[in-house]
């Protein structure tokens, strides 16, 4: 019986106004997104320009938010932004993760994401 473990996938996500953060995927599950592309039949891998905002969630309550967009026209560049989210009082900050979102939305230009973002968030008990 081996003793082996397989290493925990990392990735590096870009913020806004600070050096990149590298995270382990295990410990910062995607909670929520949105996502475009302009595919005419829906296909995102034929999409030329595509975009993206996730959120992650740690589970000590603190947040990434962040967006990716991209193009295969020349001349047309993609864009990058992130946020990273305190907790309060060790439990998510709803308010700051939609303002974020919506900052990030804008600065990858596509502010229609948000919207479906937030729709995708954990509903809140009321």
């Amino acid at each position: 019986m081996s003793n082996t473990t397989t290493p925990s996938k990392t990735r590096t996500i870009t913020l806004t106004d600070r050096p990149p953060v590298t995270i382990r995927e295990d410990q910062w599950p995607i909670i929520a997104t949105g996502d475009w592309g302009d595919s005419p039949n829906g296909i995102r891998s034929q999409s030329n320009r595509e975009a993206t905002v996730r959120v992650r969630e740690h589970e000590d309550g603190r947040r990434i938010v962040y967006g990716v967009s991209s193009s295969q026209w020349q001349g047309e560049s993609g864009a990058k932004a992130g946020m990273l989210i305190a907790a309060v009082d060790g439990k998510p900050d709803t308010d700051a993760t939609i303002r974020a979102i919506h900052d990030v939305t804008d600065t990858i230009g596509h502010p229609a994401l948000s919207a479906e973002c937030i729709a995708d968030l954990p509903a809140e008990a009321i």
